[in-house]
């Protein structure tokens, strides 16, 4: 698999989980109860999968150098 797939992938997971949560939080919400998601638990998911945009750019630049 080469990097941008992997990032891709990272993403997508990402986007998953994330719907998964804003699913949850609906479903509270409808139900008259609290949210189980802040917005903190959403930013977390970028530093779980690895797709900061700190963390793209040094693991595609360390591609396109040949260190994998």
């Amino acid at each position: 698999m080469d990097k941008s797939t992997y990032i891709n992938s990272q993403t997508a997971c990402a986007m998953i989980e994330a719907m998964a949560m804003q699913a949850e939080n609906e479903q509270r919400k409808i139900m008259g109860q609290s949210m189980a998601y802040t917005e903190q638990h959403f930013l977390n998911l970028i530093d779980k999968y690895g797709i900061s945009s700190n963390n793209v750019i040094t693991y595609l630049s360390d591609y396109q150098n040949g260190i994998s």
